[in-house]
């Protein structure tokens, strides 16, 4: 009897885990862009706020790849636009979807991204329409730039065909060509003050495109509202300028336990000012009712931190 207490002791101390690190992988987009930057930010965040946690920032395509790793368990937080989102959950395969990926759960609902339209001043182009014919970047394959493109110059009667020249490239490499004289303009989908935006404006006269709110409307999708670019946000750009803009969200999958996803979405909303202080655009998250807007269910440790707040 001894014996066998003794060997069913040992067993009990080989199978009791050890102190596990909390592994937190940050999945964001490119490095010109507002994802990069915040997810910087974030990571830092959840270092300090997270006991244990190790803590790492994956540049990515942005929301479509985003979702898809999520989906795979290769990440633990992601940003993405709430139109991939809600076009993930239903498994939209012409949008990068392959199967409803039905493991997303919604962390927080943040800042909308404003679908920016920049050209180059000489290229002429003042409207949507003063498009065809021009040579236009339309955002990383399957991005959700490219979705955001796709979706509003639909809704303007323009399709790729109409453009002389149709380059599919992240923001960094679509400016840097218009620098060169190689595209005319691009669209972009980012926060205000977007670093690419703000890059090509210190260097020559730009102009951004009006999206009309009639634009926005024909869209016919509810993530899409219309916004104003404020004068000023870009270099030479003097007068505010209608746009339209989609809500970014943080997402996680069902298998991050309820305590870290609980973490994670406290350590956001109580360190708003140093994300702030990584990017301009992080000034528009807010703790209220809108951060629980999304088209896939709230994670339960998000839940949690919620109702401590009083808004469920």
């Amino acid at each position: 009897m001894k014996r066998i207490l003794a060997a069913l002791g040992l067993c009990a101390f080989v199978a009791a885990p050890a102190n596990a690190e909390q592994f937190v992988t940050v999945l964001t987009g490119g490095t010109s862009g507002v994802y990069y930057p915040l997810g910087v930010a974030m990571s830092n965040v959840y270092g300090k706020a997270i006991p244990g946690a190790k803590v790492t920032v994956q540049a990515t395509k942005a929301s479509v790849e985003n979702l898809n790793l999520l989906q795979a368990g290769r990440g633990e937080i992601a940003f993405t636009l709430g139109d991939s989102l809600s076009q993930a959950w239903k498994g939209d395969e012409e949008a990068g979807f392959k199967a409803k990926l039905d493991k997303l759960r919604t962390i927080a609902a943040i800042y909308p991204n404003y679908i920016q339209v920049v050209a180059s001043k000489e290229s002429g182009i003042k409207t949507l329409a003063d498009l065809k014919g021009k040579r236009v970047s339309v955002g990383a394959p399957k991005s959700g730039t490219e979705l955001n493109a796709r979706a509003v110059f639909g809704a303007a009667g323009l399709t790729y065909k109409d453009f002389a020249k149709t380059e599919y490239l992240p923001f960094a490499e679509s400016v840097d060509l218009i620098k060169n004289r190689q595209l005319d303009a691009t669209l972009i989908s980012a926060g205000l003050g977007v670093a690419a935006i703000k890059d090509l404006s210190a260097s020559q006269d730009i102009t951004i495109v009006s999206i009309p709110a009639d634009v926005v409307e024909k869209v016919g999708d509810s993530a899409y509202i219309a916004e104003t670019v404020p004068a000023n946000t870009y270099n030479g750009q003097t007068e505010p300028v209608p746009t339209a803009a989609v809500r970014n969200l943080l997402v996680t999958h069902s298998g991050v336990s309820d305590d870290a996803a609980y973490a994670m979405t406290k350590a956001v909303f109580e360190n708003l000012d140093a994300l702030a202080a990584a990017h301009v655009a992080a000034k528009q998250i807010k703790l209220d009712a809108t951060a629980l807007k999304s088209p896939v269910p709230l994670h339960p440790g998000a839940v949690k931190f919620y109702k401590e707040k009083g808004l469920m």
